[in-house]
């Protein structure tokens, strides 16, 4: 899927931005021109979006984790689209991608071809997956093509909510300094998980398990454990691995907001202890790529 000129410097314009005005933020609260409401809105802002990356995007969405409740699942891909890292159906193909070829020729972001192509190199390099090839199943869910087609909508809310809220001291913090900080912990998944951290599984690829991403990506740095069980809706698999995403579709499900919530069975989690060598690479979204790699079993 080629990108054009155009789209290339819209997205250096999105990379860049909010860099410059994270610098600002900065000094501006080196100079304790910030608010205590400033902070606040940033924090609220971060957790409903990350919570929708990481709970929607990703366990929901992409790995089928859980099925939500529709009132849950429009929010959940809302608040992901409003972290600009692309719309719905984008997200989930080259994610789907990732995991068919982790690590190896055609993985759309790994370490194998640097540390900063990993993190945000790739996304000026022709790598975006086709949803009609990846995802064909998510192409015919009505909900998540509504979400994906308005997705520009979702991204000038998630701006105009904050200035609306604190003016221009809302828009800096709670909206290109949360745009800044939740683009680089995501993007670290991809970077420092797949370079540095432990590895509790043996897997056909170099994921790993990083504490302090993890707890900033609300369980996301548990990506050895991830890639090891795709769809398992709980990254964290010890008390200590602290896991928020997995927390919320824990509350969901008992309050009956989520349903058919995947939880590794004990008898193949014995298994892959006793047993560390993978399978087969591991892809769940896609029916079509499901012929090319099988389930973690």
């Amino acid at each position: 899927m080629k990108s054009s000129p155009l789209y290339k410097g819209v997205l250096l314009l999105v990379v860049v931005l909010p860099f410059l005005a994270t610098i600002y933020a900065m000094w501006a609260l080196w100079n304790r021109a910030v608010f205590l409401s400033d902070i606040v809105m940033l924090l609220i802002m971060y957790t409903c979006i990350t919570f929708g990356v990481t709970a929607g995007f990703h366990r929901m969405l992409t790995h089928r984790s859980f099925r939500a409740h529709p009132i849950v699942k429009f929010l959940l891909l809302v608040f992901g689209s409003m972290s600009l890292q692309g719309s719905a159906l984008e997200w989930a193909a080259t994610h789907v991608k990732h995991h068919a070829q982790s690590d190896k020729e055609g993985d759309p972001h790994s370490p194998t071809e640097g540390f900063v192509h990993a993190h945000l190199g790739w996304l000026f390099k022709d790598r975006m997956a086709d949803p009609n090839f990846y995802c064909r199943n998510l192409v015919n869910d009505r909900m998540v093509v509504f979400v994906s087609r308005t997705f520009l909508l979702w991204v000038v809310l998630s701006l105009l909510i904050p200035f609306a809220i604190g003016g221009w001291h809302g828009l800096l913090w709670a909206g290109l300094v949360r745009i800044f900080i939740v683009h680089h912990v995501t993007w670290s998944v991809n970077s420092i998980c797949h370079t540095f951290g432990n590895r509790e599984f043996e897997t056909t690829d170099k994921s790993r398990n990083e504490w302090v991403v993890g707890l900033l990506a609300f369980g996301e740095g548990w990506h050895n454990n991830h890639h090891a069980f795709p769809r398992s809706a709980f990254h964290g698999l010890h008390w200590w691995q602290i896991d928020f995403s997995a927390y919320l579709i824990r509350a969901l499900e008992r309050v009956g907001l989520a349903k058919e919530v995947y939880r590794i069975p004990s008898d193949m989690l014995a298994r892959r202890y006793q047993n560390p060598r993978p399978k087969t690479a591991v892809v769940t979204s896609s029916p079509m790529v499901e012929k090319v790699a099988s389930l973690s079993k």
